[in-house]
């Protein structure tokens, strides 16, 4: 007999997470704890609270045409699109040998990335530049291949600072270069559109590892040919 029959699937995956000694933070990636058919439990799922929340809202959604539906399209889109980071596996990325022992600086971007903040779950839209030092045993990967990590990373709730981070590690360990630089420039709604609503403010941040942060020269070569 299955026990878990009447059980929440967000309680069945949390338990699995929990089992694992593993953590279900808003910018993690659970996506080893999904089993086949989950998601659509987990859809119909966030699809009833969304409705209480709305309820609560003080939200006719039986006689308003325009959110009849809206419970439903809210969490299709947290979980197909907005949060699709947390529950996916890591793209798939065919990785080379550096075959042509290539060693000059390659940077990638702008790259458009999208993600929610964490904290209002408001929308963060920006563009991140990517500076590669490869070595000779470095792997090369696509260029279309960083946009895809990229979008993987931030397709989950995030700060801003920590996104660059974890964007750092998974490059690194992708193409194991000598150097990596990481810059993103983002426009935050949750300062756009409530709080102080500056619409001008964006926030700038980086991540310098290797010959990136123990040589000023190639810092400044990549800082200053980012077309900003």
């Amino acid at each position: 007999m299955n026990k878990d029959i009447g059980t929440p699937i967000s309680v069945q995956i949390r338990k699995r997470i929990t089992e694992a000694k593993k953590q279900a933070f808003a910018n993690d990636n659970i996506a080893e704890f999904i089993k086949e058919g989950d998601l659509d439990a987990l859809l119909d799922e966030v699809t009833e609270k969304m409705q209480g929340v709305l309820s609560s809202l003080v939200i006719d959604t039986e006689h308003d045409h325009n959110t009849k539906n809206t419970a439903r399209r809210v969490a299709k889109m947290y979980i197909n699109e907005v949060f699709k980071g947390r529950y996916t596996e890591v793209p798939s990325i065919t990785e080379f040998p550096n075959a042509s022992h290539l060693n000059e600086l390659m940077i990638v971007g702008p790259i458009t990335v999208r993600s929610a903040c964490s904290h209002h779950f408001c929308p963060v839209i920006g563009k991140i530049w990517i500076g590669v030092m490869p070595n000779q045993n470095t792997n090369v990967i696509g260029l279309s291949k960083y946009a895809r990590l990229a979008e993987w990373v931030l397709g989950r709730p995030q700060i801003q600072e920590e996104a660059v981070v974890q964007l750092a590690d998974l490059i690194e360990e992708k193409t194991r270069p000598d150097g990596l630089a990481l810059v993103m420039e983002a426009s935050h709604f949750c300062m756009n559109w409530r709080g102080v609503k500056d619409m001008d403010s964006k926030m700038i941040n980086s991540v310098m590892r290797g010959s990136f942060l123990n040589n000023a020269t190639l810092r400044h070569e990549f800082l200053s040919l980012i077309p900003r």
